[in-house]
């Protein structure tokens, strides 16, 4: 069987990471790279290197990656619908929810396959903890609380905290309880002098009754990527830095102690770090979009789920602006689950 020819567009920090997997996956060539500036990382590997999406479209692809600036995801994915080639769109799809749309639209109407790097998805702490919350083990969700925080990243300018760091919260968490957001409240902080704000901390309902809390920013210097999932049977702590799944039971030993009661509570659990497979996620998302585009079983994020997650990112900095809670319209399926 031919191999798939990929293209690649933006060579900055992400183009990086996209780069080495594209020229390393089994059943895809990375037949050219594109960029209107330089290859700092040396992505090309002696590949053809261009500067526009029409001169990368022109070597003849069947699917590319874009890991250009936000503001520039619009253009660039529907010119590459426009050529009947699939692509892979880093997060957010695009910079407001009527870009998105038009984006969705052109690759549906082409049957094309659109996906976005939404990579949470493929960690494996969240994959093993959507498996065991479908199997029951957590019994019913109550609670999902994130935590993503670290350094100011200069090189991003064209969104704020918001659309490039909390979606991937809104997107693991309607994924990993399969409900979509009902509602959002927000706070933000806006202190580097940009346009965008670096801070967010929200709340929100989803679809079942499930409570969700998101703390987000760019303005801590210690780095921490942290997802709680509570439920009637404990909870799962999923840190996406390490891959690491920990199950913390309900109590059900009583502590005698009084010095160690003041410490632990009445009662215990049993705490149970999971052995887990550990593979790359960023190869696992393109193993499945891969596997997307020959038609295999997969799970991609969709440009549909990407606009999802975006309207709800566009939600929560509303609110932060109002100040009030705001709601979002529910799938007739989700809201009668």
């Amino acid at each position: 069987m031919t191999n798939l020819r990929a293209g690649l567009i933006g060579l900055g920090m992400m183009g990086r990471h996209h780069g080495h997997v594209l020229a390393s996956l089994e059943g895809v060539d990375l037949v050219a790279v594109a960029d209107v500036g330089a290859d700092p990382y040396g992505v090309a590997g002696g590949r053809p290197l261009v500067r526009t999406i029409e001169d990368l479209i022109a070597l003849g692809l069947d699917y590319c990656v874009v890991a250009v600036p936000t503001i520039h995801h619009e253009s660039i994915a529907l010119a590459l619908a426009d050529a009947g080639v699939h692509a892979l769109i880093e997060k957010p799809v695009t910079h407001d929810g009527a870009s998105a749309r038009r984006v969705a639209a052109a690759f549906a109407s082409r049957g094309l396959i659109g996906g976005v790097g939404h990579i949470e998805r493929y960690n494996p702490a969240l994959q093993s903890a959507r498996t065991r919350i479908a199997a029951g083990e957590l019994g019913t969700v109550y609670q999902v609380s994130t935590r993503r925080q670290g350094p100011l990243p200069t090189r991003i300018a064209d969104v704020g905290v918001v659309k490039d760091l909390a979606t991937h919260d809104i997107d693991l968490t309607t994924w990993v309880t399969q409900q979509p957001f009902e509602s959002i409240a927000a706070c933000t902080v806006s202190t580097s002098g940009r346009e965008h704000e670096d801070l967010v901390a929200a709340t929100g309902r989803l679809a079942d009754g499930t409570v969700t809390s998101h703390l987000v920013n760019w303005l801590s210097p210690l780095k921490e990527r942290v997802t709680t999932i509570t439920g009637e049977k404990g909870a799962f702590v999923a840190d996406t830095l390490t891959a690491d799944l920990t199950f913390y039971a309900n109590g059900s030993v009583k502590v005698t102690r009084d010095d160690i009661a003041q410490f632990r509570g009445v009662t215990e659990g049993d705490v149970i770090r999971y052995a887990i497979a550990k593979p790359e996620p960023l190869r696992v998302e393109h193993e499945s979009f891969r596997d997307a585009v020959l038609g295999r079983p997969s799970d991609i994020v969709t440009l549909e789920q990407g606009l999802a997650t975006l309207q709800v990112a566009e939600a929560m900095i509303r609110a932060a602006l109002s100040g009030s809670t705001v709601l979002l319209p529910v799938p007739v399926d989700a809201a009668a689950s």
